[in-house]
């Protein structure tokens, strides 16, 4: 069963998701906290894997790649470990998730435009071990990234139906 957090480092992750430059100082301020347990809690934090790199929060868009995709893949999966290092040598994919059903494989990826996401799916195609691959565009984000709602909802005073 994976550890829970309590109600104090749902409010810290609340505040951090809010305004991720803030120090220690301004969350402990802003929670009635002292920085000591602010810090000791926000190292807990790191440590168990919970808080984890804020690159998301970097748009891809701006640092000129546009495009957005998701690739599904077919592979062979007894040699998982190393498409799973050569899909990591393709600076343009941003995520690899490992999925049931249909496809094996969930790659997302950023291109700067058209030519360049048909290179980029062509590197992954010819990655050892990928045998098959489908394109989606991102046409459009709908809901961003988030996990706000999740922290209000397990460690809110009032628990919702």
């Amino acid at each position: 069963m994976p550890e829970t957090i309590d109600e104090i480092d749902a409010r810290l992750l609340q505040a951090l998701g809010e305004d991720p430059r803030s120090t220690a100082v301004a969350l402990a301020e802003r929670l009635g906290l002292s920085r000591n347990t602010v810090q000791a809690r926000l190292v807990r934090l790191e440590q168990r894997g919970v808080l984890r790199s804020f690159e998301r929060r970097i748009d891809p868009a701006r640092l000129g790649y546009p495009l957005r995709a998701f690739v599904n893949a077919q592979v062979d999966q007894r040699r998982l470990a190393e498409i799973g290092a050569a899909l990591a040598a393709i600076p343009e994919v941003t995520e690899v998730c490992g999925l049931t059903g249909a496809s094996d494989l969930m790659v997302q990826v950023v291109a700067v435009d058209a030519d360049d996401l048909y290179r980029v799916a062509g590197r992954i195609l010819a990655s050892p071990g990928v045998e098959r691959t489908n394109i989606s565009l991102v046409m459009r984000e709908l809901v961003p990234y988030r996990l706000t709602p999740l922290l209000r909802r397990e460690h809110s005073a009032q628990p919702e139906d």
